[in-house]
């Protein structure tokens, strides 16, 4: 599906540690159901065909739902060769032709912008993937990918959520026309501890997640992939979408002072 600055789905379909084959499948077909149109995993997550299956299970049309997975420096490498097996192989796993979108996850280790993202777009010439997507990068390392790339990527997955607003992230994205797809939405459920968040809630009776999700899509080029299994929660995810925050509840939570990461590695790019 070629996707555009207007059609990319406001929320999706999370699946990280989701690694119960069925409980997976299941979840992911529930979400398609309740509406959906964005489901994301990566080889790291060992769990693509379980949501391959989910897919599989669902009434939706495959043309209607996106797609993503994510090459992981540790699986099938970022190589050239790396890169062109895994996203075959996700393919393979997950019973597709092709993929929507597919990330970089970390452009870490064996990584190099120049013959990693070459085979990324030798992948979109060869119809296995439609775009291209970049996942925990720093700005030095965006500016060198954007440098190499014929095409400017569609999507920047990265972790973002009330106590890590990733302002400059943000406003880089923003100025190259490309989606931020923040994973982590709900700071691994530190929404549902703060004094501001549950204000907020209350003042509009709904979930502290809620709130947090309708923060972030309150941002100009803000997607979010929230992860979830149960139908309750799959639901109350979802509804945030029709949830619309007032001028000082954004305000409120975009002056929260802290910055703090939940997922990390020693070799993450903002460390160097």
């Amino acid at each position: 599906m070629r996707l555009s600055e207007n059609d990319f789905p406001a929320i999706g379909l999370g699946t990280w540690q989701n690694t119960v084959p069925d409980e997976c499948a299941n979840s992911v077909q529930t979400a398609l159901e309740l509406g959906y149109r964005h489901i994301d995993t990566a080889h790291y997550y060992g769990n693509e065909e379980s949501v391959g299956r989910g897919l599989q299970q669902s009434d939706i049309e495959r043309d209607d739902v996106v797609v993503a997975s994510k090459v992981h420096a540790e699986k099938f490498g970022l190589d050239y060769e790396g890169v062109i097996e895994g996203a075959k192989k996700s393919c393979e796993r997950m019973n597709l032709e092709r993929l929507d979108l597919l990330y970089v996850h970390w452009p870490v280790l064996q990584y190099d912008a120049e013959e990693t993202l070459s085979a990324f777009e030798q992948l979109e010439r060869d119809g296995v993937i439609d775009h291209v997507g970049l996942s925990n990068y720093s700005i030095d390392l965006l500016d060198e990918a954007l440098s190499v790339l014929d095409e400017t990527p569609l999507a920047l997955q990265m972790e973002m959520h009330p106590f890590l607003h990733q302002d400059e992230i943000l406003e880089y994205a923003q100025e190259h026309d490309i989606w931020l797809i923040a994973y982590s939405p709900l700071a691994r459920g530190n929404v549902f501890e703060s004094d501001v968040l549950q204000s907020i809630a209350e003042k509009h009776d709904v979930s502290e997640a809620q709130v947090s999700i309708a923060w972030l899509l309150s941002k100009d080029n803000v997607r979010v992939i929230p992860k979830a299994s149960s139908e309750a929660h799959l639901r109350d995810n979802l509804n945030a979408v029709d949830l619309t925050l007032d001028e000082e509840d954004i305000k409120r939570i975009d002056n929260v002072d802290r910055q703090e990461r939940y997922v990390e590695r020693d070799d993450s790019p903002w460390l160097e």
